[in-house]
């Protein structure tokens, strides 16, 4: 295809831009694309024509490029220095040019696009203006080379004040309008034309298809005296993106020699369009098919979701390109066949940046972070450079999983790629620190974007509500309102949030209120779940269960979610059983409500109903989710579940350590609270019970293998116990260690033998 389009470059440039699908396919990273090394049509040991063998074009590259400048030598000073800028080498291209006596203006043009090549417009202008004697090919060069640098405005001077000026001068100085978005002045430049060939008229073509100006476009092609095929293939392709596939196929079927690039393009308008079958009979029918071809058949099922198929034709790809393998990666991940995905990327031979992100974001979406993890840490090590949604999605990770040391190094990694400034960018990091506790450094983050928008605001206030710092959360609140910023729906999500974590009762009401009067914004279900939380909390259980019944639509899970937690806490079985009951009707699957009324059963000692709602779990198959509890040591996640069914690997050092904190703990006044042993047992088999709760054993790991001065932090999946709550209060005392515990709710920040919650979660 390459050797196809390079006969037209003027058409083929912007041919290529167009928004539909084949046009995006070009770069493949694929070995099997990948250039093969020059043969030499003659050898360097004598003057007979010969073809290099299969053996030679395999040579190292240091011998490849011998030949190459054996082979060199025997051509005209102006191919040589030719040859010499398209392998890079401007410094010796001028050397030669500056040894030869006698310069052709072959040569002087020669150099002069040397350097333009090597984005080094000025001193191509000094050579040229150097010149003692130049032709129309000179000046055409020179336009093309300010082009190419993005120098339209000089090309255009040049343009102006040369003395003889021919098609191609016309066409070039069209074409560098049309690649810089200046249709208008294209335009008028193609009308004043004294003379125009087909690459003028394709050119022109290409820049209204661009602008989107499909229907002038069109009348512009009706207009052309002669047509070829790349002209018909970028109309076709013109009116594909504007959906007017049935005049598009009108120009395919009268074209009579069609190329492996019309035959792409007509295919890809069907795959762009939806009608991916039609797309696949045409593409069964196609004489000749390339890489590209069988690219955007293979996209075309990944985006209208037929992934089966997908996965049937990519199989049968006799070449599989980088770009075919990224999208069949997407789309596996898409399904959730993420095994297979992976088998897809370590079978790739090349893997370009968006393979490495691609299966990184599959990891991440689906959760499998720790994987995720793994992978980042070996692209870096095989020296590959994260890309923008590569280091977003480790920063996702990073956030879900608490792991601070991959943060650091995400937001180093962004710092070098200096990408730190950018708002989306920073809104991710904010959320990573105030998911891994570091409050601080969220707020440095913060402080430091120059421009900031409603989801930075909205990350600095939900981070401040999980810590539970309330009036720092309402005081960034009335900062973004003083800033003119529009405060949005999850901006009174985050706001009510921290007025619920810390007990502000009052200005959450007051806000709720504020919200559809001052705002304008019409409370939704995300709202009463909070405000149903707040007064839950504050054990107004009975206003909260009227509000429930005054929303203006039904509640939902969330709402009633909330309302069985404030039970629990304040234990009030009566309005819990009701909560459940409305919670199983919604999600009958969901183990929360059975083990939140199992747990305030146990902690009456009503054992009989424990046993009932057990049974009435299993009848309906409803699994409990098991708690468990991680900790980030020297950048490796070590995982604890509740019990000893899997114990860590370093278990008989952690329970040395149990033991000594449980000395100290007793001597410190430290008696378990048996109503969180959820089991008919005895007090001595209760005790033993919680000493295995999975943050305890995390925090004792902390203990054992984090440095003094550093601080222990521990993330749960569930909400933690009261008597793991008590626990880990005093072992921060006892040990003068700082321990933050992040549970399913929130943020605990143990220092002194305080906590951060004051006891109110």
């Amino acid at each position: 295809m390459e050797a196809a389009v390079a006969l037209h470059p003027l058409a083929s440039k912007r041919l290529h831009r167009n928004t539909f699908l084949f046009f995006k396919l070009r770069p493949f990273c694929c070995s099997s694309l990948t250039s093969a090394p020059p043969r030499l049509n003659r050898s360097f040991t004598s003057g007979s024509t010969s073809t290099v063998s299969n053996e030679e074009s395999v040579r190292p590259t240091s011998v490849r490029k011998s030949l190459q400048f054996y082979s060199i030598q025997s051509m005209p000073i102006s191919s040589q220095i030719t040859n010499y800028v398209r392998l890079g080498d401007i410094e010796t291209a001028r050397k030669l040019f500056d040894q030869t006596p006698h310069k052709r203006i072959a040569s002087w043009n020669s150099i002069i696009s040397g350097y333009f090549q090597n984005s080094q417009p000025r001193e191509a202008q000094c050579l040229f203006d150097e010149m003692p004697e130049r032709n129309v090919v000179s000046w055409n060069g020179l336009i093309s080379g300010y082009i190419k640098n993005g120098m339209v405005t000089k090309a255009r001077e040049v343009f102006n004040i040369m003395p003889e000026r021919n098609v191609i001068s016309w066409t070039a100085m069209v074409r560098g309008y049309v690649e810089e978005g200046m249709i208008g002045e294209a335009e008028t430049l193609f009308w004043r034309m004294p003379e125009r060939n087909v690459i003028s008229w394709t050119v022109m073509l290409s820049g209204l298809i661009h602008e989107g100006r499909i229907n002038d476009a069109r009348r512009l092609y009706d207009l052309m005296p002669v047509k070829d095929v790349y002209t018909r293939t970028t109309m076709i392709g013109g009116l594909c993106s504007n959906g007017q596939l049935d005049e598009a196929r009108e120009i395919f079927d009268s074209m009579q020699q069609k190329n492996v690039v019309s035959w792409t393009a007509m295919i890809s308008g069907y795959v762009q369009n939806g009608k991916v079958d039609v797309a696949r009979k045409l593409f069964e029918v196609m004489p000749e098919k390339n890489e590209v071809t069988w690219t955007a058949m293979l996209m075309g099922y990944i985006q209208c979701g037929r992934t089966e198929d997908a996965w049937e034709l990519f199989k049968a790809m006799p070449a599989k390109s980088t770009v075919a393998c990224n999208s069949m990666i997407i789309g596996l991940g898409e399904i959730g066949d993420v095994s297979k995905a992976r088998d897809v990327f370590d079978l790739m031979r090349e893997k370009d940046d968006a393979t490495w992100s691609a299966m990184i974001k599959i990891y991440e979406r689906k959760g499998f972070e720790l994987e995720a993890l793994s992978l980042f840490r070996t692209m870096l090590n095989e020296g590959v450079r994260p890309n923008f949604p590569s280091l977003i999605s480790i920063l996702s990770v990073c956030a879900s999983f608490a792991t601070l040391d991959y943060g650091r190094q995400t937001h180093a990694q962004l710092l070098r790629s200096k990408l730190d400034d950018d708002v989306y960018l920073s809104s991710v990091l904010i959320t990573m620190y105030m998911k891994c506790g570091n409050v601080h450094k969220a707020k440095v983050v913060f402080d430091r974007s120059s421009c900031k928008d409603i989801v930075m605001w909205n990350s600095m206030i939900s981070g401040y509500a999980q810590h539970g710092s309330g009036d720092e959360a309402l005081k960034v609140f009335g900062e973004m309102s003083s800033s003119g910023i529009q405060a949005d729906d999850i901006t009174f999500v985050g706001v009510l949030s921290a007025c619920s974590y810390s007990g502000k009762v009052k200005e959450g009401k007051e806000i709720f209120e504020s919200m559809k009067s001052k705002y304008g914004i019409e409370p939704a279900t995300a709202h009463y779940a909070c405000m149903v939380d707040l007064l839950g909390r504050a054990d107004q259980l009975n206003e909260a269960f009227n509000l429930i019944k005054a929303m203006p639509v039904d509640a939902d899970a969330i709402v009633w979610g909330s309302l069985m937690g404030a039970c629990r806490n304040h234990m009030n079985s009566d309005m819990a059983e009701v909560a459940a009951k409305k919670l199983l009707q919604l999600e009958p699957k969901n183990s929360g409500p059975y083990v939140l009324l199992s747990n305030m059963y146990a902690s009456k000692g009503k054992w009989g109903d424990v046993v009932k709602l057990r049974k009435n779990m299993k009848s309906r198959k409803v699994s409990k989710k098991p708690g468990c509890s991680w900790i980030e040591v020297d950048k490796k996640v070590h995982m604890f579940t509740g019990g000893e069914n899997t114990p860590h690997a370093e278990h008989m050092e952690i329970a040395k350590m149990w033991e000594k904190l449980s000395r100290m703990l007793r001597e410190a006044g430290y008696n378990p609270d048996g109503a969180f042993a959820l089991h008919d047992v005895d007090e001595e088999e209760k005790e033993q019970s919680l000493r295995h709760h999975s943050e305890k054993l995390a925090v004792a790991f902390g203990l054992l293998k984090l440095p003094e001065g550093m601080p222990i932090r521990v993330m749960k999946n569930l909400r933690v116990c009261g008597d793991c709550h008590t626990a880990i209060k005093l072992i921060s005392n006892i040990t003068g260690r700082e321990i933050i515990v992040r549970d399913a709710n929130r943020f605990h920040h143990f220092k002194d033998g305080l906590c951060s919650c004051n006891d109110y979660w």
